[in-house]
């Protein structure tokens, strides 16, 4: 009986050395992009992921918002130094300096969002946002009574123009004789933080006759959302789901899941399996979509609802494909 319990004894030991080990103690850390953790859009989705995982394990995390590029770096190194494993950087923006800093701290973990960093402890996740905006398009194309839609870009980067192509693919598999506005914010980092230029941009495609309105500007698409609701009109919210900011009249949001990219970092992390390399998040990962819920339930008819429903399916099958800007920087439509 003593031997039995020994055995038994060791065995509960063992098993507790396991799942310490699968648990491992972690420091994570997260450097927001420059449009602040509280943009209701793109860094506000990663807090989210964060404050999930949070809530869920009780593992503290550090955090820091930067005003400008040098902050970027200071703070990655800032937080390598000081132990912070996986730390996640938000945003192409970061690409440069986190190339030099994962180099210097090879021990630790880096996560960037939005752009590959090609180094064995950089995990790097992007998405294929062509193909939740060729959702969300399709329904804009649906929802149009004047036959124009709109698009708001932030800052102009391929990557937005990759928004836009996908949209006006979806537009124009509604309706093909469909027009579309496009106007980018600027062409500096300030552009993803300026609500009014944005509400302005939209109230002149307004005025030219668009009906809906896709914003993918980060702060500055909060001015595009208020714009068209003031003028009794349809936005569509980008990244987190924004319908609830202007009730029935937020005809749907492009989902771009960077909360679950987040989470599933730091969750990794503390299982230990947790892996560099790059992760491409599309409709068929869950890693886009669109927002279906009750602020926006009434603005969405069945007949939307199931050609979306189709369009996604198809997608992921290959019968519909969503040409991608960046792949040629160019949009095929």
């Amino acid at each position: 009986m003593q031997l039995k319990s020994l055995a038994l004894a060791l065995a509960g030991v063992a098993l507790s050395a396991v799942v310490a080990m699968a648990q491992a103690p972690i420091k994570p850390a997260i450097v927001y992009d420059k449009g602040g953790k509280f943009d209701k859009s793109f860094n506000e989705g990663v807090f989210a992921g964060a404050e999930k995982f949070k809530t869920e394990t009780g593992v503290e995390l550090r955090d820091f918002e930067p005003t400008n590029d040098a902050q970027i770096e200071q703070a990655l190194r800032r937080f390598a130094r000081d132990g912070h494993s996986p730390i996640i950087a938000v945003g192409f923006s970061q690409a440069t300096a986190l190339q030099k800093v994962a180099a210097e701290f090879p021990a630790l973990k880096f996560t960037i969002i939005d752009m590959v960093v090609d180094l064995p402890n950089v995990q790097s996740v992007v998405f294929k946002e062509h193909e939740g905006s060729y959702l969300v398009g399709l329904l804009a194309g649906m929802a149009s009574k004047s036959n124009k839609v709109g698009f708001v870009g932030g800052m102009d980067i391929p990557l937005i123009r990759k928004f836009a192509c996908g949209y006006v693919q979806g537009v124009k598999a509604a309706k093909k004789d469909a027009e579309i506005f496009q106007n980018m914010t600027g062409s500096t980092p300030a552009a993803w933080n300026d609500p009014v230029k944005g509400g302005e941009l939209a109230k002149s495609q307004i005025d030219r006759g668009a009906d809906v309105i896709y914003h993918a500007a980060g702060g500055t698409g909060i001015g595009v959302l208020r714009a068209a609701a003031d003028a009794g009109k349809l936005g569509i919210g980008v990244d987190s789901n924004q319908n609830a900011l202007q009730p029935g009249k937020v005809l749907t949001s492009m989902l771009k899941r960077v909360d679950v990219a987040a989470y599933a970092s730091f969750k990794a992390a503390r299982d230990g399996s947790w892996k560099p390399g790059i992760s491409v998040l599309g409709l068929k990962e869950d890693g886009v979509g669109w927002a279906l819920d009750d602020a926006n339930k009434a603005l969405i008819t069945p007949e939307m609802k199931a050609a979306a429903d189709k369009a996604r399916a198809d997608i992921i099958s290959g019968a519909v494909k969503v040409h991608d800007y960046m792949s040629d920087s160019k949009c095929a439509v």
